[in-house]
């Protein structure tokens, strides 16, 4: 298996983005890496602070190794880590690639510790494979949830979408290996079921002026022409975490209704499996511009 820096650059050159899906439990990462292996996608599994508080560091890191022993292309993130520590940690612990959050922090202090955060990967990465260092510019909210509105303090079009100077300036000055913008994409999705336009001219002009990958977060509720557009325009992994989320709980409220007197739990899990690879499914379909 190629490292993930390869593989990201491999999607690059064929204008494909690689799928990032956030993981709480089991049956989602059994779902995830049923349909990387099945179709040979290259697939990235994310893990919040929350998410790995919940399922255990090392036990997320052995899972997704596990998968990987059997031929699946899966890597780990260690998604928005918003403190040193936790950077230092996820990197021993084994992860492929680290999220170091300083979107609500000053630029300036975001410079400073995104520059601290890359160091640490560089130090773990004499050891092992090297580790991947996303820095994050622009607040786009932080819950993966149903919203009612968008969370206060995003960035908008008219106030405080990333600009590319900013953006070149802080790769210059951090040495990070991809970046994650606010370019319209929120966390969550909104309750009429279709989040923001994407302003696929400022992604272009980013990825332009800073040379290095860029991350979409807040995937979920974005439409699929948006998609297909930033990916043209230099997108290459996107997050994908509120659809799953949505998809595991009506899998389990189905399960319940149709089966009230069912206790066992790989019974009732099922369908909350089945209904997360739909997702996955089709946005790695959408993503890598292929048909299964």
């Amino acid at each position: 298996m190629k490292p993930l820096y390869k593989a990201i650059k491999t999607a690059e050159q064929n204008k494909k983005a690689i799928a990032h899906f956030n993981v709480s439990t089991l049956e989602q990462l059994k779902a995830i890496a049923g349909v990387a292996k099945r179709t040979g996608e290259s697939v990235i599994v994310g893990v919040s602070e929350g998410e790995r508080e919940f399922i255990g560091l090392k036990q997320i890191v052995a899972l997704v190794e596990s998968y990987k022993k059997e031929g699946t292309c899966l890597y780990l993130n260690a998604d928005h880590t918003r403190s040193l520590e936790g950077v230092a940690d996820t990197a021993e612990a084994g992860f492929d690639s680290i999220i170091f959050d300083g979107a609500n922090l000053s630029f300036e202090e975001n410079v400073s510790k995104t520059k601290e955060a890359v160091k640490i990967c560089k130090k773990h990465s004499l050891f092992r494979h090297k580790i991947i260092l996303e820095g994050e510019l622009g607040y786009i909210g932080m819950s993966s949830e149903i919203l009612d509105k968008i969370p206060e303090g995003a960035a908008t079009k008219n106030n405080g979408f990333t600009s590319p100077e900013d953006t070149a300036r802080f790769v210059k000055e951090t040495g990070i290996d991809m970046l994650a913008p606010a370019v319209g994409n929120i966390h969550g999705i909104l309750q009429n079921g279709r989040n923001p336009s994407l302003d696929i001219e400022q992604i272009r002009k980013i990825r332009k002026a800073t040379g290095v990958p860029l991350v979409l977060h807040g995937g979920s509720g974005v439409s699929d022409n948006d998609f297909h557009a930033a990916i043209r325009a230099g997108i290459s992994v996107i997050h994908i975490s509120t659809e799953l989320r949505v998809a595991w709980k009506k899998g389990i409220e189905e399960s319940f209704i149709e089966y009230p007197g069912e206790v066992a739990p790989y019974k009732l899990l099922k369908r909350s499996v089945l209904k997360t690879q739909e997702i996955v499914e089709n946005r790695i379909r959408l993503f890598s511009g292929i048909g299964f």
